[in-house]
């Protein structure tokens, strides 16, 4: 159980980059789901689609990131991790193939026939991913099963108990009621209306499912080790969090609703790491294979080079980012999309109307 402050520093790294990952990308999965819902015809999707379209792929930096850093940080905890998850990371893979691509072929051809596929394509790239990760989550928190070799004995189907199950619910509704409360920050008109419903309902279920998720894993930590007070402190401030949000957006409190959507899912995922220090791995065969961050850790020397390097680099990175976001505020609606009457139309900026 022993552990140096640089490897503390670097578990806590990597615990930032999934948590910005799961907030952003939250949203991104959360749009993607509900495009054919919240949009009802080709210029209500694109307008949907662009939303998330300037910033969609520099969110998926923090996953690539996080994957990076634990390889260089803990390449143990790595090796484990991605041979044990291959087939589970692989669907993940192909879930955000299958949606980036969507995103870039949508509109490069003009049939319905062809943007419906794309379409469908998004939504179920979206659902998929942000139903993999809660599952993945789930079963590295709870355990799988890892013998003395720190090696992945387990098969595919171990991952799919029922706790894992619901951990998978638990992102998916997340991520559905943030996307929603992220449109009605983004849209106006008829597609702020219609994801404002649509947050009022996925707002709720979103809080009971995860509250209901945060006590199974009380439950578990209180028959394998004992409940940490630090966590149960993270999970009640979680479930508050989630309590609040569905009363902000019935109030027509998008903006706060939005930040306290962001804050649940971040709460929840330091609940989450806050659970699994100072394992990077937990073992279901026995505790006497659980994975320790000493365990895992790459040298002394590599990870006082990788922290001068991100205490240089991550900075520019956040900056560059937030300006992104600044630039591509402006909210959206159907008619900035239909097709222009005539030229002076598109030059004047006004209302686009059909001809």
């Amino acid at each position: 159980m022993e552990y140096t402050a640089l490897q503390v520093v670097w578990f806590v790294l990597i615990a930032i980059l999934w948590i910005g990952y799961f907030v952003l990308e939250g949203f991104d999965f959360g749009v993607g789901i509900l495009l054919r819902v919240i949009g009802r015809t080709t210029a209500e999707r694109r307008a949907v689609i662009h939303t998330i379209g300037p910033v969609w792929d520099g969110n998926e930096v923090w996953l690539i990131t996080a994957g990076g850093a634990t390889f260089a940080a803990f390449p143990q905890w790595y090796a484990t991790l991605f041979s044990g998850f291959y087939l589970a990371l692989f669907a993940i893979l192909l879930a955000l193939i299958v949606r980036g691509v969507s995103f870039e072929f949508w509109g490069k051809h003009d049939t319905q026939r062809w943007r419906d596929g794309w379409e469908w394509c998004m939504a179920l790239g979206s659902g998929a991913a942000a139903i993999l990760w809660g599952v993945a989550w789930a079963n590295i928190v709870h355990g799988v099963p890892i013998d003395a070799k720190h090696e992945y004995v387990g098969n595919f189907a171990d991952l799919l108990h029922p706790y894992a199950l619901l951990g998978g619910l638990v992102t998916l509704a997340l991520f559905v009621s943030h996307g929603a409360i992220f449109l009605t920050l983004r849209t106006t008109g008829v597609l702020q209306e219609r994801a404002g419903r649509v947050a009022r309902r996925a707002a709720p279920a979103a809080a009971l499912v995860t509250i209901a998720f945060l006590a199974w894993t009380v439950v578990n930590e209180a028959d394998r080790t004992g409940v940490e007070w630090l966590f149960v402190v993270l999970a009640a401030i979680t479930a508050g969090l989630l309590a609040l949000a569905p009363g902000l957006v019935a109030a027509g409190r998008t903006g706060r609703a939005f930040a306290v959507s962001a804050l649940a899912i971040a709460m929840l995922f330091v609940a989450l790491f806050v659970d699994l220090f100072p394992h990077t791995m937990v073992s279901s065969i026995s505790p006497r294979f659980d994975m320790t961050l000493a365990a895992s850790s790459s040298s002394h020397y590599t990870l006082t080079v990788m922290t001068v390097v991100a205490v240089i680099l991550i900075p520019i990175v956040l900056l560059y980012q937030g300006w992104t976001y600044w630039v591509f505020r402006k909210r959206l609606s159907a008619e900035d999309f239909a097709p222009t009457r005539n030229p002076i139309d598109a030059v004047r900026g006004g209302p686009a109307t059909e001809g």
